[in-house]
């Protein structure tokens, strides 16, 4: 008679979560200490910035809001694509979307595709394509802030990039190679199909991808709502320090990229911390560290009350939708 297999134990739940929250904890206060220190050594400089607040702060902070309204047209677009035979209206659209990024300070986006995922079970669309399509939704982005942001910051500051390490800017854009294989429709039907073979003995439909014309189209959409982040901290920018129009670009690009950094770093919600660090390091040989720490702590706070705009819009659109269904 033969001893019974051993029985795998499982790691409690309690231990992961813990685990998540030690290294959140740590992230931020590892760039928190170092933002703090960079700020103490130039806090006479920052003292004397002006920071009247004038229309141009309600302007840069209706341009932050707008880019998520315009993002969730875009992902309707995305997932009717997906699954054409879906009901999906803007109104509504515009609705779960605005959720889903009011649950962005959840780390690793979990709260913002929980979100979805849920809608979809009670709207019968196929949480598969959801989930595709978030994952589509999140390459996009990703793809449109990484790529123009960093080859014009690279172009505007030259191989001194981040200071002495140039190679802290590669590390991010390292990240633009699994995206790619994201966007190639082979690729990425493959790597699902064979994971929902084995999760959920199941396959994948074909159509649940995009084709190589799709992937254009909407991956050229989705830089409307990058530009209008762009356009928002330029705004901000040049209300706050002289910022000439030949360095526009750059400060948008600056802005874009530094996102898409915070994005990356999926243990820090919102990327608090790890933006702002980005920006002070970009724009600090054009307008001076103590000029570059106060925009990017202003871009944070516009961004913020921007953030309070879009759970207005949640809310207004919300009433238009029947309860069975709301995000």
């Amino acid at each position: 008679m033969t001893d019974p297999a051993p029985v795998a134990r499982r790691t409690p739940w309690w231990k992961g979560r813990a685990l998540r929250l030690t290294l959140t904890t740590f992230v931020v206060g590892a760039v928190a200490v170092l933002f703090a220190i960079s700020l103490s050594r130039n806090w006479q400089d920052v003292r004397e910035q002006d920071l009247t607040p004038s229309w141009w702060w309600a302007v840069a902070i209706a341009l932050f809001a707008a880019a998520v309204p315009v993002t969730g047209l875009l992902w309707r677009s995305l997932l009717l694509r997906l699954q054409p035979d879906a009901v999906v209206t803007r109104t509504e659209a515009v609705s779960v979307q605005s959720a889903s990024w009011l649950l962005k300070y959840i780390p690793g986006q979990v709260g913002s595709t929980l979100n979805k995922v849920l809608w979809a079970g009670r709207k019968s669309i196929s949480r598969g394509a959801v989930l595709i399509s978030v994952v589509y939704e999140n390459v996009f982005l990703q793809v449109c802030s990484l790529a123009p942001g960093a080859a014009i910051v690279v172009a505007a500051l030259g191989p001194q990039v981040l200071g002495d390490e140039p190679y802290v800017l590669a590390l991010p854009l390292l990240a633009l190679l699994p995206m790619a294989l994201v966007l190639w429709r082979p690729a990425f039907h493959r790597a699902v199909d064979v994971a929902a073979r084995r999760a959920l003995k199941r396959e994948v439909p074909r159509s649940f991808f995009l084709s190589t014309r799709a992937t254009l189209v909407l991956l050229v959409g989705f830089t409307v709502p990058r530009l209008l982040n762009a356009a928002g901290f330029v705004v901000l920018a040049t209300a706050v320090t002289d910022v000439p129009p030949d360095e526009w670009a750059v400060f948008g690009a600056a802005y874009v990229l530094a996102g898409a950094i915070g994005i990356l770093a999926v243990l820090v919600p919102s990327g608090l911390g790890v933006r702002e660090a980005v920006i002070v390091a970009v724009l600090a040989p054009f307008v001076g560290i103590a000029a570059a720490i106060v925009v990017s702590v202003l871009a944070r706070l516009c961004s913020t009350v921007g953030d309070a705009l879009v759970a207005l819009v949640y809310v207004l659109t919300r009433r238009t939708i029947p309860k069975e269904i709301r995000p």
